[in-house]
């Protein structure tokens, strides 16, 4: 379970040479958005709380984690989840008694498991998917960072969503093809889901797999003048794979020092 927000690694320069051997550098194409759809995200930003939600600096998250086998709901699990803006996030889990920690700090992260007190590093497989979820997230969108991969947004129109509803659409198209769609009530400017294709291995079958994965918003409160969808659910290929249902939600809460720093033994973790 992850809610993260990200900060896209600064554009990268390429050496090249040119015919006369002369050495230039080749930027990225430049961040673009259409008008249509500059409108669409600075509704949105307002809907969200405006100036309070872009000087928002940490989000401290408890709730509730339920995944979902066929549709059915498995036994949830408490957790709490610290964000520090942009690429720092812990997310704790107490279930059946045993309590599991994931952190993540840009391009490092480690594990610790309760069931076997063993503090582990993060494999590739785990950065990148801590990686794909804040580049995926709401806040890349709303918060600009995607500036930062020369990214390119286009509106794609509206959508039904429901009864007397409908949702503005929005695509965030980077340089290397990867894409994410975003929807926002065409009335309230609330995000209401996020959607993008990954390739990812068949458990069953070892191959691999072109899926559809979304998240859809629900029940936005107001907390000290910041919007927070209180329940997030996941989908994979239409079906539910996961919930997110929050408790209580903290702004700018100061965050102790050493809490994303991978401890130096199990005794030291707290």
């Amino acid at each position: 379970m992850k809610v993260r927000l990200f900060i896209a690694p600064i554009v990268l320069l390429a050496l090249s040479l040119s015919a006369t051997s002369i050495s230039t550098l080749a930027q990225e194409p430049a961040a673009t958005v259409d008008e249509k759809s500059q409108q669409v995200i600075d509704k949105a930003i307002q809907a969200m709380g405006g100036t309070a939600y872009r000087n928002v600096l940490t989000v401290t998250g408890k709730g509730f984690y339920t995944t979902f086998n066929q549709g059915m709901s498995q036994i949830p699990a408490k957790f709490i989840d610290y964000i520090a803006y942009p690429d720092h996030e812990r997310t704790e889990f107490n279930g059946g008694g045993i309590r599991t920690i994931q952190t993540n700090a840009g391009d490092t992260g480690w594990l610790f498991d309760g069931a076997t007190k063993t503090i582990t590093d993060q494999g590739p497989g785990q950065i990148e998917d801590f990686k794909r979820a804040m580049r995926t997230s709401m806040e890349n969108l709303l918060r600009g960072w995607w500036k930062n991969e020369g990214g390119k947004i286009t509106y794609v129109g509206r959508r039904e969503a429901g009864l007397a509803k409908r949702n503005e659409t929005i695509r965030l198209t980077f340089t290397n093809g990867f894409w994410i769609e975003y929807e926002f009530g065409a009335k309230d400017g609330l995000p209401a889901k996020m959607i993008y294709k990954r390739t990812r291995k068949n458990p069953d079958t070892g191959d691999e797999v072109e899926t559809t994965e979304e998240d859809h918003f629900l029940k936005f409160i107001m907390i000290d003048g910041i919007n927070a969808p209180y329940v997030i659910d996941h989908f994979i290929d239409g079906n539910q794979s996961s919930r997110i249902n929050y408790e209580a939600v903290q702004y700018n809460q100061k965050l102790p020092d050493g809490l994303f720093a991978k401890p130096a033994n199990v005794k030291a973790i707290k």
